[in-house]
C-alpha cells in the first residue's frame, strides 16, 4: 500500500501490515455487531453532509493544495487499544464566507453521494457500484482511535460507503463520506488521518455475495487516500480483488478517480454556488 504521506512503499511490510491487521480487526468487529443488530432490522439508514472543497490530500507526489489546519497535541485518557491525543483544530482561514448558510443546509443523502450504480467518469472508464451502506454510529466503521478522536469534538453525523470495481471487475475501491456537526471537527480528523492513515483509518466494505467479487485476502497491498469538503472528510481505499501487489500506478489512479468524483457530488450538493 502506498501511504504518500509517510512515504511508504506499495506493498512494505511494515507499516502496511499494521494497516492490513488493523482493517481485519474492525472488519470482524462490524461482523459481530451486525449480527447482534440484524434481529432488531438492520443498523444502514440514509444521509450525510459535506460542503466545499477546503484541503486536497495529495500523497504520492509530496504535494498538496493546501496544509492542514493547525492543531495541538497532548494526552488524552480517552479509553481504547493505545493513547489518543487531544487535538484542537481551529476554524480555517480559507473558510468561505457563506459556512452558516451551507452548515444549515440538510444533510445529503447517500443516493447524493452515489448517485448512479453505473459510473462512466470523464476519461471514459467505467465503474459499477457493488454495495451501498450508511449509518449515524460512525464508529462502526473505522478504528477505534478515529473514533475515540471524534469523541473529542461534538461528534459525527453520518458515515456513508460505496463499494466499487472497474469494468473488468478487478478492483475493489470503497469511498467512505465521514460528516461532521462542525468545520472544525472536519478539520481535525482530515489532519491527523494525512499524518497518520494506519491509526485513524476508515474500513473498506467487503463485497456482497451477490456482487460475485472475492473478499479481498488479508494482509493485500492498497491505496488510501482523502479529501476534505466543509465538514465532511471523503476516504478512498483501493485494491485488487485477488490482493495482487502489481501495477501500483492503474490501482492508485482508479481509487483517486473515484475518490474525485464522490468529492464533486460532495460539493455540488452542498455548496452549489461553487459548481
Amino acid at each position: 500500500m502506498s501511504f504518500g504521506d509517510q512515504g511508504t512503499p506499495y506493498g512494505a511490510v511494515g507499516p502496511y501490515t499494521q494497516w492490513a491487521v488493523e482493517q481485519e480487526r474492525i472488519r470482524r468487529r462490524r461482523r459481530t455487531r451486525r449480527a447482534v443488530a440484524a434481529g432488531t432490522g438492520g443498523v444502514l439508514v440514509a444521509a450525510i453532509t459535506a460542503g466545499a472543497v477546503l484541503y486536497a490530500g495529495k500523497d504520492d507526489d509530496g504535494t498538496a493544495a493546501a496544509p492542514p489546519p493547525p492543531a495541538t497535541s497532548g494526552s488524552s485518557a480517552t479509553p481504547g487499544p493505545s493513547a489518543v491525543p487531544s487535538v484542537t483544530a481551529a476554524l480555517p482561514s480559507g473558510a468561505p464566507s457563506a459556512l452558516p448558510s451551507l452548515l444549515a443546509r440538510p444533510v445529503i443523502r447517500p443516493e447524493q453521494a452515489f448517485p448512479a450504480k453505473s459510473v462512466r467518469l470523464d476519461d471514459g472508464s467505467r465503474y459499477e457500484r457493488v454495495d451501498l451502506a450508511t449509518t449515524t454510529d460512525c464508529s462502526e466503521g473505522m478504528s477505534p482511535e478515529l473514533a475515540a478522536l471524534i469523541r473529542q469534538g461534538q461528534g459525527c453525523e453520518r458515515l456513508t460507503a460505496a463499494l466499487f470495481t472497474d469494468a473488468e471487475r478487478r478492483s475493489q475501491v470503497t469511498v467512505s463520506v465521514l460528516s461532521f456537526r462542525t468545520v472544525q471537527d472536519a478539520s481535525t480528523v482530515f489532519a491527523m488521518a494525512s499524518m497518520d492513515p494506519v491509526t485513524y483509518q476508515v474500513v473498506s466494505l467487503d463485497p456482497p455475495p451477490e456482487a460475485g467479487l472475492p473478499t479481498v485476502p488479508p494482509g493485500s497491498a492498497g491505496v488510501f487516500r482523502r479529501l476534505m469538503t466543509v465538514r465532511s472528510v471523503v476516504f478512498a481505499n483501493g485494491q485488487w480483488g485477488d490482493g495482487a501487489q502489481t501495477e501500483e500506478a492503474a490501482i492508485t489512479a482508479e481509487t483517486e478517480d473515484l475518490l474525485q468524483y464522490a468529492d464533486d457530488n460532495v460539493v455540488a450538493y452542498e455548496d452549489p454556488s461553487s459548481v
